[in-house]
């Protein structure tokens, strides 16, 4: 098919979040002239949707840095100035959309089922119209995933609002994507009742967030979890050469290590122990920045090195989570996991038997695979985006020194792997260029990596002359040496991530990972710069990316004049 033909097909986005919003800019800035976005949110952002979000927010990114490069980001509105807040995120999202994707986006529409056209091509989406109950069948010809990781609530069914009210349990419980629509209610209750508490179920992100904003309206909050996340905080803003550039990726190991630096830093035994060190620093310095007593729960955190979720704190606030804690404000039981729900209608019961009163409970448990809801059992299997045992034991990075001691793995019997190949692609469609994924790569740095995706996913389509397996085989072997490089390098995220926001990943060595989708489209990659010594602290930003169209058509249109004179050939797959 010629390039304007396919331009001419019909694509739906599933999803209007920021992978999504940048993906149908993307796309139709390509010259995809019928693109469609659906979501069941009334209005864009995903997780930054306005009904979403709630005061106090806070966002991991620092300012200008979760942005697309076609609009700049307005300074923030609240304190502190160096970081968006959530209301900052859902205007920007707003205002994305508003500018570049008017008449694209169908709201509150539910996905029932995404199938395989019944002609074998192309993709038939059954939705529900949250507004009116009808039901339609939407066609695609081509079809990009951008529901993420972060809308299907994962909640343990002891803990679940069903064994609440069967326990007896007079107050709510909600999971905390969902409390942004009780926090009203919550902080009326309080008025009534001076006493009432709240017990939040987690110590990721969302528990801090969650019971910081009702700490500061004077509500009793208890915390209960085992583990909190890795953090990160420093005394003074960090430098940009430091946290927009390289430097905090190249102690990061790769799966393939592509300079001399990494390589030292990680294949030696001197390399190993300056990499180690700076993690163990890091640790060290953002305990004590945060004040963090030496015996509180709070210092049983998961590992900066080995941990594949950290949050950054920036130079903490004087409200934040970690000052509330220190001011008796917040109380933490830890470590403990909530079990089920006493018979007096007011508690939550712990694992070691004790009891915890509670007016409301608040359940920050994280999320499942937004994509199983979404897909049949026989579609999950044929076009290979569900979990699968691990077929491949072979160690290919043996060599690594600082990967020599890692913490202890989960059971074989909890091990999975996904098939999506760079977590663009399934394996099992690689050769069909008709579906794709952007929002599955878990990364430091969402909007640039998500608009280099959606170049990525534009090539893809388009049929350019691209760096890909040639066959379904080769995708597969590629996608279980990466699902054996995950259990290797975080042996134990697999207890609690899921494939719709970690097919792929590359926290803090997203520069790398992003590296690679330029040279697939045989593009100028490392594009911040530098010479031998200043390249690792040279600032990357959305900007240098802003091209990526004109490289783009420039390649396609001398792809295509080399073919015709007979000297195309495709970029070898390494």
């Amino acid at each position: 098919m010629t390039t304007e033909s396919i331009c001419q097909q019909t694509v739906g986005i599933i999803g209007a979040g920021a992978a999504g919003l940048i993906t149908g800019y993307t796309l139709l800035n390509d010259g995809f002239h019928n693109v469609q976005l659906l979501t069941r949110d009334k209005s864009p952002g995903g997780v930054w949707a306005r009904e979403r979000v709630y005061p106090g927010v806070s966002i991991n990114s620092v300012q200008g840095e979760f942005r697309f490069s076609p609009l700049p980001t307005p300074p923030p509105k609240e304190e502190p100035r160096t970081r968006p807040c959530c209301e900052d995120m859902s205007a920007y999202m707003e205002q994305f959309a508003n500018t570049f994707l008017v008449g694209k986006i169908r709201f509150e529409i539910e996905i029932l089922d995404i199938r395989r056209g019944t002609d074998g091509s192309g993709w038939e989406v059954e939705v529900l119209d949250l507004r009116t109950g009808n039901k339609e069948v939407l066609s695609y010809a081509r079809l990009v995933l951008c529901t993420g990781g972060c809308s299907q609530a994962r909640v343990p069914e002891t803990l679940s609002a069903k064994s609440a009210e069967q326990a007896g349990f007079r107050g709510p419980v909600v999971h905390s994507s969902e409390f942004a629509s009780h926090v009203d209610q919550i902080l009326s209750e309080v008025q009534v009742n001076p006493d009432y508490s709240v017990v939040v179920v987690g110590g990721g992100k969302s528990a801090q967030d969650i019971s910081s904003h009702l700490a500061r309206h004077g509500i009793r909050v208890t915390v209960v979890f085992e583990k909190v996340d890795a953090l990160l905080a420093y005394p003074i803003q960090l430098p940009e050469w430091i946290r927009k550039s390289r430097c905090l990726g190249l102690f990061t190991p790769h799966i393939e290590l592509r300079t001399r630096l990494e390589r030292f830093l990680h294949t030696t035994t001197l390399g190993s122990m300056i990499t180690h060190a700076f993690w163990n620093f890091l640790t060290w310095s953002s305990l004590d920045v945060l004040r963090i007593p030496k015996d509180s729960p709070m210092r049983n955190t998961h590992s900066m090195f080995w941990y594949c979720r950290i949050n950054d704190e920036g130079t903490g606030r004087k409200d934040g989570f970690h000052a509330l804690v220190n001011q008796g404000k917040i109380k933490l039981v830890a470590p403990a996991k909530a079990k089920d729900y006493a018979s007096d209608g007011e508690s939550i019961v712990l694992r070691d038997g004790r009891t915890l009163r509670a007016n409301a409970v608040i359940l920050a448990t994280g999320f499942s695979s937004s994509w199983t809801g979404i897909f049949s059992e026989k579609t999950i299997h044929q076009l290979g985006v569900g979990r699968h045992p691990p077929s491949q034991t072979v160690d290919y990075w043996k060599h690594y020194e600082t990967l020599d001691s890692p913490p202890a793995a989960h059971p074989q019997r909890a091990q999975w792997a996904s098939s999506i190949y760079r977590g663009l692609v399934p394996a099992k469609n690689i050769t069909k260029r008709d579906f794709a994924i952007n929002g599955a790569v878990f990364t430091a740095n969402n909007g640039y990596t998500y608009e280099l995706i959606a170049h990525w996913i534009s090539s893809y389509f388009l049929g350019d002359q691209m760096r890909l397996p040639s066959t379904v085989e080769e995708a597969l072997v590629e996608t279980e040496r990466n699902a054996a490089w995950l259990r290797k390098r975080f042996p134990h995220m697999l207890l609690w991530v899921n494939e719709s926001s970690s097919s792929g990943h590359a926290f803090w060595s997203w520069p790398q990972a992003m590296d690679e989708l330029l040279d697939d489209m045989g593009l100028l990659s490392m594009r911040s710069g530098g010479n031998w010594l200043t390249w690792p602290f040279k600032t990357i930003t959305v900007d240098e990316i802003a091209t990526l169209r004109e490289e783009r058509r420039a390649r396609r249109e001398a792809s295509g004049t080399q073919a015709k004179r007979g000297g195309f050939a495709p970029l070898p797959l390494t």
